[in-house]
């Protein structure tokens, strides 16, 4: 509890994100010295004059375990980069947020998502292609992950929660502000039947500085993003630089050619991203055609040492199992079995005679 503490303390600190508290930490041994930090320790882990006085400022104005029952109180759930339920996806990022804010419920099936995002002002033909993507992947068992923005992210949202399925919002502002307010109603049910997420304390109101960070969180939550329908300067082709940096995969729904909302995507097809038509194409290209057996699997048997140690083995290019084994310190009965089972939970996918792969590899490479 106590570093749960520390770390909504840290959030609360303008000017420190993770690269300044991870230095502060490894300069003064731990969360809590770095809370702790003095003045010369501070300078001695990089702060600024401004950021230093802005940490001795909360550590003298914050009552630490009074914001953190406030918060509680709001029905929001604080979730450390340490806890167990934090993303596994997001947690794996060069970056990931050291606190998250939570209303609703992050579950282990949330590590088999796609984001998908685009115009805030979509064409018939736009809103019928997301409504469609986005109801079959939650129908097929897939977190659908967006921002709660007007056009193709309230119809993706809206389409998962049609499906029975999980969806979870992602926004600029903290998550005692629905925003938009048209779109708070939305918010509500996706907070019923998924989670409303933000890296930005309560009160916070959305900004346009905001957003980018927020689209960092969007595909870091997700094995890939898609974009449905997007001009060529459209804001969720951020999205697709913070993917492409992450490793994820690009996926894009093609347009019409007289269509300026469909200059982005088109682009993006020409680049390199994979053509989307149905929601079958993306499930194959993410190894999730049977995400139903790999999330029960996943939750019925739990995460090993002997999994950890294999997975890092396998790579990109396939490896056989002799080569995986030779690398471990495993023996080849122990590597066979640990394979199979992260196979079934759709981390690794067999590729040829006792040749394994990376099932969640990004397949296109290119510049955005």
């Amino acid at each position: 509890m106590d570093d749960l503490l520390y770390y909504l303390g840290f959030n609360l600190v303008t000017g420190i994100g993770p690269t300044r508290l991870d230095r502060l930490i490894a300069c003064c041994g731990d969360l809590q010295a770095a809370w702790e930090a003095d003045p010369a320790q501070m300078a001695l882990a990089g702060l600024d004059g401004r950021t230093s006085a802005s940490l001795l400022h909360a550590r003298k104005r914050l009552n630490l375990a009074s914001e953190f029952e406030r918060i509680t109180a709001r029905g929001v759930r604080l979730v450390s980069r340490d806890d167990p339920a934090y993303p596994v996806l997001l947690l794996q990022t060069a970056t990931p947020p050291p606190l998250l804010y939570v209303r609703g419920t992050l579950t282990p099936a949330d590590r088999w998502a796609v984001a998908i995002v685009g115009t805030r002002k979509p064409s018939t033909y736009g809103i019928d292609a997301a409504r469609k993507l986005a109801h079959d992947l939650a129908a097929s068992g897939v977190t659908v992950i967006s921002g709660l923005a007007l056009g193709i992210d309230a119809v993706a949202h809206q389409a998962a929660l049609q499906a029975g399925g999980r969806t979870i919002a992602v926004l600029g502002s903290g998550v005692d502000h629905l925003s938009p307010q048209t779109n708070e109603r939305l918010g509500l049910r996706i907070i019923d039947q998924g989670a409303v997420v933000s890296e930005y304390p309560l009160g916070t109101q959305a900004a346009a500085s905001n957003f980018p960070p927020r689209n960092r969180l969007i595909s870091g939550l997700a094995l890939g993003v898609m974009v449905v329908e997007a001009a060529a300067k459209s804001g969720a082709l951020i999205t697709v630089d913070f993917a492409l940096e992450q490793n994820r995969d690009v996926f894009a729904v093609p347009g019409s050619i007289f269509s300026p909302r469909s200059d982005g995507t088109n682009g993006l097809i020409r680049k390199g991203a994979l053509l989307v038509t149905s929601a079958q194409d993306v499930l194959e290209a993410l190894n999730m055609l049977d995400t139903a057996t790999h999330q029960e699997v996943a939750g019925a048997v739990p995460d090993t040492p002997e999994e950890a140690a294999v997975l890092q083995l396998v790579e990109a290019e396939p490896r056989h199992i002799d080569a995986i084994g030779r690398d471990s310190t495993l023996s080849p009965s122990e590597v066979s079995a640990t394979l199979s089972l992260l196979e079934l939970k759709g981390l690794v996918k067999q590729v040829g005679a006792m040749q394994y792969v990376l099932a969640r590899e990004q397949r296109a490479s290119y510049d955005a």
